[in-house]
């Protein structure tokens, strides 16, 4: 049934705004009145849409991988129990604590009553659901089993979110040592070797040159660090905007894979993305040609996406998933054999989710060992540090002492 937005004024001449349902705006119009309210302006609900305006530009609203993984399941309940898509979208708009989310619920439940498919729809807000997102929901929307392509995007998207905090979790520690090392190198810059070289200054001894130079750092520090910050800032902006162009994306991603310790943990991330990614949308009935397309978007990487889509024009010219994922280079040996076997036996979505597996066994196990490998380099950095000290500052400091009790 249709909904209107309105307007009216109450017994009182208290003015009042809300949406009814009804078969036209002459039945709204005739509830109001029934209810003691006159109408002012009755206009289908889909012109009236709300918006919500960001606080700024710089906090721009979001919709957290949570939130839209609570979204998804909750419509595959709602679709099981035969509950209509705009009445199951209007629900969760009320229930959700994310106002930016309950408004762009009730976008997605005015275009539908204008009578847009719901995956155009979601398209139409790529800032919360992504291509992949859409291309699930329009295939399960095109064979009648919307509640079963919910479900499928659940799983991917907790996969997604367990993935995302055992990444955290393995650079937590080597991120806190590093940003404390900064912070301890600032302060020894700025206030510590400053009151050494006062006290140097007193006595006017010749200094070795491993002090000169720390003390010709620190009064740099001191001197320029407004210069200091204004290059740290110029630095992480240019850097963001060149990484926001696709041939510095495509740099950046490339660079990531060749880290040491990181990287092979980032290439391998990527692979388990691709097989999860990839064994999804051949499941949900995606052209192969089409489903990878998909994937490329949903990689996260843009080196690598780059050959999916060569993989992509590859199986177009008419060559098998097999030869192109090996001219691809990015597999290794045991997945390509598990590929091959998938494309034989016409099971390769099985054999992908099998694939993705054994990769995500890789990735935990290097987690695991992540912190082992970065503790040795994160001792010689302090023990380097302590070091400069004792040779720079702590000799001199201790040959002038030496000089004084005599």
């Amino acid at each position: 049934m249709p909904r209107f937005a309105f307007r009216a004024k109450d017994s009182v001449g208290r003015l009042v705004t809300g949406h009814a349902d009804g078969a036209s705006a002459a039945v709204v119009a005739r509830e109001l009145m029934d209810a003691g309210s006159i109408p002012i302006v009755i206009e289908p609900y889909a012109a009236a849409k709300p918006s919500v305006a960001p606080a700024s530009r710089l906090f721009k609203p979001t919709v957290k991988l949570d939130e839209l993984i609570i979204f998804s399941h909750q419509m595959t309940s709602l679709m099981k129990a035969g509950i209509s898509i705009v009445r199951a979208m209007r629900g969760l708009s009320e229930s959700t604590r994310n106002p930016y989310f309950a408004v762009v619920l009730e976008h997605l439940a005015a275009d539908l009553e204008a009578g847009t498919d719901l995956a155009t729809c979601l398209k139409r807000h790529a800032d919360v659901f992504s291509n992949l997102y859409a291309s699930v929901i329009h295939v399960g929307e095109n064979t009648g089993r919307l509640d079963e392509a919910f479900k499928r995007i659940a799983k991917y998207l907790e996969l997604e979110r367990e993935t995302m905090k055992r990444l955290k979790a393995a650079t937590r520690y080597p991120t806190f040592v590093l940003v404390a090392i900064a912070v301890a190198i600032a302060i020894l810059n700025l206030f510590v070797i400053p009151a050494f070289a006062n006290v140097f200054a007193k006595f006017g001894a010749d200094l070795p040159w491993q002090t000169q130079v720390i003390l010709s750092v620190s009064e740099f520090f001191v001197d320029y660090w407004y210069l200091l910050i204004a290059s740290i800032v110029a630095v992480a902006v240019a850097a963001t905007r060149w990484v926001n162009l696709p041939e510095g994306r495509h740099a950046w991603d490339r660079g990531k894979l060749r880290l040491p310790i990181l990287g092979g943990i980032f290439e391998r991330v990527n692979l388990a993305r691709f097989c999860q990614t990839f064994a999804m949308v051949m499941r949900s009935g995606l052209p192969v040609t089409q489903g990878l397309g998909v994937v490329a978007g949903a990689i996260g990487n843009e080196y690598m996406a780059r050959k999916v889509l060569g993989m992509r024009s590859s199986i177009e010219r008419g060559e098998s998933i097999t030869s192109t994922a090996a001219a691809s280079g990015m597999f290794s040996g045991i997945v390509m054999q598990m590929i091959a076997v998938g494309e034989e036996t016409g099971s390769i979505d099985e054999l992908l989710e099998q694939a993705a597996g054994f990769y995500e066994e890789e990735v935990d196990y290097q987690l695991k060992g992540l912190t082992d490998a970065i503790e040795p380099i994160l001792i010689i950095a302090i023990g380097g540090m302590v070091l400069v000290l004792a040779l720079g500052v702590f000799l001199p400091l201790w040959d002038l002492s030496g000089v004084a009790t005599r």
